[in-house]
């Protein structure tokens, strides 16, 4: 009985020892870095002939394409390895100025960076016009510290369209 006893604990203490060394050790992805690459925007949106007849039920008249200014807060978070960095950002517009309105907008963008600088995204934009999801494609060419962004950014919604094309500028730094 003793024998039987003492096979069964060594068996009970035996079996997770064992699958202890078998189980293959998880190792944690590397730590990701950060960089701030905000900075301003400038450029142009077209609007859709449904867009500045839903602006006119505003109260608000422009002619379809008006000018943006404005400033962009971006965080890239990337590994030692460089390739793809996710990227998170807030663009903060304001457009019509030539035209003596201030339409402001505001852009939630979600996405990827390729170390060539290629880049599109996605998210929520709310202006006067309504809420809708935009879509976004650019690239950004660098020179030592300055990156330059290009980007083209498509904002359909149930009134109609908003193309945009804005630039500017931003230096790499650290946070």
């Amino acid at each position: 009985m003793r024998a039987a006893l003492f096979v069964m604990l060594l068996v009970t203490v035996a079996a997770p020892v064992a699958a202890q060394n078998e189980t293959p050790v998880t190792i944690p992805p590397p730590v990701a870095k950060t960089v701030s690459l905000s900075g301003p925007r400038i450029g142009f949106t077209s609007l859709s002939t449904g867009i500045v007849d839903k602006l006119h039920e505003r109260s608000i008249d422009v002619r379809p394409a008006i000018t943006q200014f404005g400033w962009q807060f971006e965080k890239a978070f990337y590994g030692k390895q460089g390739g793809i960095a996710a990227v998170n950002e807030w663009v903060f517009l304001l457009g019509g100025l030539e035209q003596g309105v201030a339409l402001p907008s505001l852009s939630w963008m979600v996405g990827l960076r390729t170390s060539g600088g290629a880049e599109f995204g996605v998210g929520p934009n709310i202006t006067p016009a309504g809420v809708a999801l935009a879509f976004a494609a650019g690239v950004t060419f660098r020179q030592g510290v300055l990156n330059v962004p290009v980007n083209l950014a498509v904002v359909p919604s149930k009134d109609g369209v908003r193309v945009s094309v804005l630039t500017g500028f931003n230096l790499r730094g650290r946070r």
